[in-house]
């Protein structure tokens, strides 16, 4: 009987051992397509009541629901994305090289913005051995190098993968088509198989869409929002480059407390210093009554209370993020900070219902 025990544990253990190796095989074959479907994944959460709204008006088909999405999802988001990361791309290599030419007059500029500063600003940038128009020179033409050659190997790299990058994007868009269709019983198969108790994989599965849903909405739908107020804003006032400074007004808005107004800010004072009076004004107004409100006023409509997760770490989620991940950090970040609030929030949640029915109080904190 303990040899037959014995066996059973063995044959047991074997398969376990035989069942992480075959995964972890898995996971490392499919770990280069892992941002693109990581992407896909996400488009399917946040596509999925559209995919619902498919497949009541076309009658229930599935595969039209999905297909009829997949549309929708290519010339309203990835099309538009690629032209705007094209035309980014052009204006930053501009910029770039109008730095390398002299063509930008960084003295002229510099000496406007130091003469309009108060005497106290001025006179302790003098102290710190910042405040020559010479210092400022050499600062922005190390800028312009190290940026053209951070330009020069991305160009480099997407050109010389271009097709590892259209095969990349081929199936993340086959993969998008299955998980709108499927996507419901492949995650009802996830949990059913997951070493967690069924209440405890509910709640971690809805906490998990919640957050994704509010992550999205709450950082990239608002900063998108800002970036395109900020580009016309820019647009109006007669800045160069306006969709790359939109871009920045996008990428900055997921700074908590501060966001856009590190990029209008900046850009007012130097249509101020330049004496564009009301292309500075403009552009001050609509950093404080437009900009700078589209946060208070869309993020509580479309995120509500769905993350509660603290300002100071969406900032260290994010940063740490993209440093990690590059762009899609943006979003796996956040969506790391919430889990892990959601986490350690059920097993309190769980505490305190054990307390309960045992008919001792539990502590908590607020």
């Amino acid at each position: 009987m303990n040899s037959a025990g014995s066996r059973a544990n063995l044959e047991t253990g074997g398969y376990l051992l035989f069942l992480l190796l075959v995964t972890a095989g898995f996971v490392f074959v499919s770990w280069p397509f892992a941002s693109p479907l990581l992407f896909a994944t996400l488009a399917a959460i946040m596509f999925q009541p559209l995919y619902q709204w498919f497949l009541r008006k076309l009658g229930g088909g599935g595969n039209r629901a999905a297909i009829a999405t997949l549309l929708v999802i290519t010339f309203a988001v990835i099309l538009p994305a690629l032209f705007i990361g094209s035309v980014v791309v052009e204006q930053a290599t501009a910029v770039v090289l109008a730095f390398q030419r002299g063509e930008i007059d960084l003295i002229g500029w510099f000496n406007a913005v130091h003469g309009a500063l108060p005497d106290v600003v001025r006179e302790n940038l003098d102290m710190e051995g910042l405040g020559t128009a010479e210092l400022a020179q050499q600062r922005a033409q190390e800028l312009a190098l190290e940026s053209s050659g951070l330009i020069a190997r991305e160009a480099l790299a997407i050109t010389g993968s271009a097709v590892g990058f259209v095969l990349s994007f081929g199936v993340g868009l086959y993969v998008v088509y299955f998980l709108l269709r499927d996507g419901k019983d492949i995650g009802e198969r996830v949990l059913a198989h997951l070493p967690l108790a069924n209440n405890v994989a509910q709640r971690l599965a809805e906490r998990f869409l919640s957050i994704v849903r509010a992550t999205i909405k709450g950082s990239v739908v608002v900063g998108l929002v800002q970036g395109l107020l900020g580009s016309i804003t820019y647009w109006i006032a007669g800045m160069p480059s306006v969709v790359l400074l939109g871009l920045l007004t996008a990428l900055f808005s997921l700074v908590p407390a501060i966001g856009p107004a590190i990029v209008w800010v900046p850009v007012a004072a130097y249509l101020l210093a330049m004496g564009d009076i009301w292309q500075g004004v403009v552009v001050l107004i609509s950093g404080v009554a437009i900009i700078g409100m589209v946060d208070n006023v869309l993020r509580p409509i479309l995120v509500g209370r769905d993350t509660g997760i603290p300002d100071w770490m969406i900032l260290i989620t994010t940063l740490g993020g993209i440093a990690a991940m590059g762009i899609a950090g943006i979003v796996v970040g956040p969506m790391a900070a919430g889990l892990f609030l959601a986490g350690w929030g059920i097993l309190l949640e769980m505490r305190t219902e054990e307390g309960t029915a045992a008919g001792r109080p539990v502590e908590t904190t607020s």
